[in-house]
């Protein structure tokens, strides 16, 4: 799979995300337990499993909307997959220390979110570091077999006799 279709597959997952976390009939009430957040809109758990409120699928539409951006060659899709990494990386660190898992009230990054967010970022992380194999490589690496053999008219242009004579004349 190509980077590019990396960020096609993840912006439509982010952007389907940040999509779903809009619709108030796909977020469950968040438990009591749940660490208190500043912004209350649309807060709540989606699918029952990803604390979410409305920043948070801000962020998610804005990073659906640069992965198809970075598909269709308007950005660089090997720098969003490095930048997905990075950013989410971060996310999932923060969201395991008590006092930022919240991002000071602003986003909620603790649960589910954090498995989540770090398995964007290796994901990510693979497909933007990894080193692509170029097609000129991949190319010359296993030629073709039209490549390998001699073109038709010169097998055919000698005889076999003369091929016995001129292999071992040295010609």
């Amino acid at each position: 799979m190509s980077t590019a279709t990396f960020a096609l597959i993840f912006g439509i997952a982010y952007l389907g995300a940040g999509l779903l976390g809009l619709v108030p009939a796909a977020l469950m009430p968040p438990p009591a337990d749940a660490p208190p957040t500043h912004v209350t809109l649309l807060y709540g758990y989606l699918l029952g499993l990803f604390p979410v409120n409305i920043l948070h699928s801000a962020v998610h539409l804005a990073i659906g909307a640069w992965g198809l951006a970075a598909w269709r060659a308007r950005a660089s899709p090997a720098v969003f997959a490095r930048s997905l990494a990075l950013f989410y990386g971060a996310l999932a660190v923060m969201g395991v220390i008590p006092g930022m898992s919240t991002l000071f009230g602003m986003l909620p990054l603790h649960g589910h979110d954090v498995w989540l967010h770090a398995g964007t970022a290796l994901v990510a992380a693979y497909f933007g570091w990894r080193s692509a194999v170029s097609p000129e490589r991949r190319a010359s690496a296993s030629p073709d077999r039209r490549e390998r053999t001699l073109r038709v008219e010169h097998e055919r242009r000698f005889g076999l006799a003369d091929r016995r004579q001129m292999a071992y004349s040295g010609v």
